[in-house]
């Protein structure tokens, strides 16, 4: 009955989803609100006085978020890893 109600749908709708804030990539997009729901459970259920944590679980994803792109970088088509070098003595 709590899911659907209240700072959850405003989280989800409004505030999860903001352009500015949220991954680039479909990895990323995923593994943002696999954290959101995560932490959001965490607080809800283990803190008896506070029930929203949807807006501080958004805030903590936002500012993982450019490590998250940095992980699910996409390879660029026909990329090879370059080769180093070795130095002669």
């Amino acid at each position: 009955s709590d899911l659907l109600t209240g700072g959850v749908l405003l989280g989800a709708i409004f505030m999860a989803t903001d352009y500015a804030t949220t991954p680039v990539t479909f990895i990323g997009k995923v593994i943002f609100g696999i954290g959101c729901g995560l932490i959001t459970f965490i607080i809800r259920y283990f803190s008896s006085s506070y029930t929203e944590g949807v807006s501080f679980a958004i805030l903590l994803m936002n500012i993982i978020t450019p490590y998250i792109d940095m992980i699910a970088k996409p390879k660029a088509l026909g990329a090879k890893k370059a080769k180093k070098e070795e130095v002669k003595a």
